[in-house]
C-alpha cells in the first residue's frame, strides 16, 4: 500500500507563517503514536502548536503575529 512503487509522492506546501499544506488523503502520526486521518483532498497541518484542532490547522496563527526569530 504506503510506499509502492505505483504511489506517486505526496506534494506539500511550505508558508512561511502558515500551516503545511498536504495534498490527501493523509494519516498522521501524533508524538503519542496515535493516528488521525483525513480523506479531504488537501488538509493544512498546523506548525505553530496554537490549533484547538492540532494537528489540524483552524488558522489561530492569524490570531497574534510570531515574534522575529
Amino acid at each position: 500500500m504506503p510506499n509502492s512503487p505505483a504511489d506517486r509522492p505526496r506534494r506539500i506546501s511550505v508558508q512561511r507563517r502558515g500551516p503545511l499544506l498536504v495534498e490527501g488523503p493523509v494519516e498522521v502520526e501524533l508524538e503519542d503514536g496515535t493516528t488521525v486521518a483525513s480523506d479531504r483532498f488537501r488538509v493544512a497541518l498546523c506548525t505553530c502548536r496554537r490549533s484547538r484542532r492540532y494537528p489540524w490547522c483552524d488558522t489561530s496563527h492569524r490570531d497574534r503575529e510570531r515574534k522575529p526569530s
